[in-house]
């Protein structure tokens, strides 16, 4: 193998903060179950496919970097007091590199301080931010980001060319994303000083009802995408970056399909109307359909909504391919900060491509689902940048 070694394990998870989909405490425990007998000739044969192309993950908090230094104080004092500055970004890294990830996006929370936790469940915006806060929150996030590059030696992608060049090394690439536009502050020019920074994906809104639009979990404020947001997605699409519409309310997300002309990523949800259910964080076939049709793509979200296994996910992909096509298709894991998730550790994904692979899906298809189809978005975007 031209890569590292691929690693197949059972590490215990503790204490987490959920991102994705809503927010839990999970001491420590087993992994989720495997739901399958791994079939040694698969394994081998995901090996050898995973070691000949990337592997890309489009949205991920490893190591929850996002956490250190949080002014947060919306959020319980049981759940702060876990969190608080234990973030894993070493042991995240390991992962990855035995798992042969070619890049994977490590993403700030843009909203992060003023997140809450609602009765019942579920998380919402707790409060507004003071005047300069969300920007004071982006940059502290992006240093950390960048210093957790650096001790554990992880160099930052740039272009679909960095990943390219990944593929043929030992060590993860990382694609450097915000979830949530909120350090703009009503500032455009502020999407190239991020740009600049190294940011190439922003998923426009997250849990708060920003100046960009809705959410898909609240009640519309603002209306869908709002002027400016109009604005901050076309500046996105001139700059080269990313737009990601995971969490905005449809017609947000209609809304910014409307003007842009580059291929945008739903990167971490599933469809609504499946065996899964309608869970408020899934999106329609209709949303679906319309991002795949503009060359987008959806990234197979491993949350334990609606699934219990790796068995449970691995269904998951394949009703994605069925419904929208096998171009349409990527890995979102929301690692490290994600809902329930059935996978907890990078190596799995060795055990996903060998059920894909045994199941029927060609070697081809896999491999434009473990991170072809991303790349051909992201070379979209950066030409269509470049004219």
């Amino acid at each position: 193998m031209n890569k590292r070694n691929l690693l197949i394990g059972g590490a215990a998870t503790i204490a987490a903060l959920a991102i994705g989909g809503g927010i839990y405490i999970k001491k420590k425990t087993a992994p989720p179950p495997i739901g399958f007998e791994p079939d040694p000739e698969y394994v081998a044969k995901a090996q050898a496919l995973i070691a000949a192309n990337p592997m890309i993950d489009t949205h991920a908090h490893p190591g929850r970097t996002f956490i250190r230094d949080n002014e947060n104080t919306s959020l319980p004092l049981l759940l702060r007091l876990l969190s608080g500055n234990r973030t894993s970004e070493d042991k995240s890294v390991a992962d990855m590199n035995g798992a042969g990830m070619a890049a994977v996006a490590f993403a700030g929370v843009a909203d992060f301080n003023v997140i809450g936790f609602q009765k019942g469940g579920g998380l919402v915006s707790a409060r507004e931010f003071r005047e300069g806060e969300a920007i004071a929150s982006y940059r502290r996030q992006i240093d950390n980001l960048r210093d957790a590059m650096g001790a554990n030696g992880v160099d930052i992608a740039l272009t679909p060319a960095d990943i390219r060049a990944a593929t043929a090394g030992d060590k993860v690439k990382a694609i450097l994303t915000m979830e949530g536009a909120d350090f703009l502050e009503g500032k455009l020019e502020r999407l190239k000083e991020i740009y600049d920074d190294g940011i190439r994906s922003v998923t426009i809104v997250h849990y708060r009802a920003s100046e960009v639009g809705d959410i898909q979990t609240q009640a519309p404020v603002r209306g869908g995408l709002t002027a400016f947001g109009i604005e901050a997605v076309k500046e996105m699409q001139r700059l080269g970056m990313i737009i990601d519409l995971a969490h905005a309310s449809e017609p947000t997300a209609f809304k910014a399909l409307e003007n842009i002309s580059v291929p945008v990523m739903l990167s971490h949800t599933h469809l609504k109307g499946g065996p899964a259910g309608d869970f408020p964080r899934f999106v329609t076939n209709e949303l679906a359909q319309a991002v795949v049709k503009n060359g987008g793509i959806i990234g197979a979200w491993p949350t334990g909504v609606g699934i219990t296994t790796l068995k449970g996910f691995v269904d998951r992909v394949f009703e994605l391919a069925e419904r929208v096509g096998i171009d349409g298709i990527a890995i979102g894991t929301d690692m490290d900060a994600n809902y329930k998730p059935v996978l907890t550790k990078y190596a799995d994904l060795v055990l996903v491509v060998s059920e894909l692979l045994r199941r029927g899906l060609s070697e081809i298809d896999v491999a434009k689902f473990m991170g072809g189809n991303f790349l051909r978005v992201f070379d979209k975007v950066v030409a269509a940048a470049a004219k």
